[in-house]
């Protein structure tokens, strides 16, 4: 009796795992299904899921209208040039709060992370003003900066979580042995802990992928990244569904192969210590 409601149970949790992953993926599905339909379908009532007239005209049209792949070029490069400076900056740091803290770190840490729920919006006329002062608008360099300025707290916490688990005797025998800080950092804790920097990395890179607040309103046209581009699909006379759906599913398809073969360093990443 008591292995039939064990078995049950099992199937049950199972099956309400299920719905809810398929509620979760389901906005993404319909994207993807609109992107093949036509626009009058893509706006019909009731909606066509499956017996519609199939066609990639939604494609054609945006390759022929758009430079998607500049899009996709600086996608890549803001999202993993900007999250590769901020690991440079995060390792020391997270090195310096686990294993040599102060009275001040966990405030620090709390502070660093207190930033994030600070609205954009607060904050965007005085980074406007300054890129526009500085020539950094629509610059690579200038979102890059500020992409990476968005993640550093999230990765610093996220450090700082992996490095905690690292035995201290062994950082002290090598220091023991000769080694330098640098050292140190570079050759016997930052090894330790590639599991974690992957996951970290991997976090960042989505995080800054999907970022468009800054992007739209720092960039028009040269750094412009694949947010602007789905962004540009919208008209004042209304959206277009079928190529808007086609556009996304171009900007999401990299990011979401990505997340589908580094899962589970993501989940790894998402589950430990303070951000889990």
């Amino acid at each position: 009796m008591a292995m039939k409601q064990t078995v049950g149970k099992r199937v049950g949790v199972t099956a309400l795992a299920w719905l809810v992953a398929f509620l979760i993926f389901f906005p993404i599905l319909w994207t993807f299904i609109t992107s093949f339909k036509s626009e009058l379908d893509a706006i019909a009532m009731p909606p066509k899921f499956l017996f519609f007239n199939w066609t990639l005209e939604n494609y054609v049209e945006v390759q022929s209208r758009s430079n998607y792949l500049k899009y996709a070029y600086n996608s890549i490069v803001l999202s993993v040039g900007a999250n590769i400076i901020g690991l440079l900056i995060a390792v020391p740091a997270a090195w310096a709060m686990a294993f040599a803290p102060g009275k001040r770190t966990k405030d620090l840490l709390m502070w660093m992370l207190s930033t994030k729920m600070m609205p954009a919006v607060g904050v965007l006329v005085p980074i406007y003003l300054l890129f526009r002062d500085l020539h950094l608008l629509d610059s690579l360099w200038g979102i890059g900066f500020v992409l990476m300025l968005l993640n550093l707290p999230i990765i610093i916490w996220m450090l700082y979580t992996y490095f905690k688990e690292i035995p201290v005797d062994i950082l002290e025998a090598a220091r023991m042995d000769g080694a330098s800080l640098f050292n140190e950092i570079a050759y016997v804790l930052t090894p330790m802990a590639v599991p974690g920097i992957a996951s970290t990395m991997l976090l960042a890179i989505i995080l800054s992928w999907n970022e468009a607040f800054w992007t739209l309103n720092l960039a028009t046209s040269n750094a412009a990244p694949l947010t602007a581009f789905i962004a540009s699909y919208s008209a004042p006379e209304g959206f277009f569904w079928a190529k808007l759906s086609a556009a996304s599913t171009l900007a999401i398809a990299p990011i979401l192969i990505l997340g589908w073969f580094s899962q589970k360093q993501l989940v790894r990443g998402l589950t430990f210590g303070a951000v889990k």
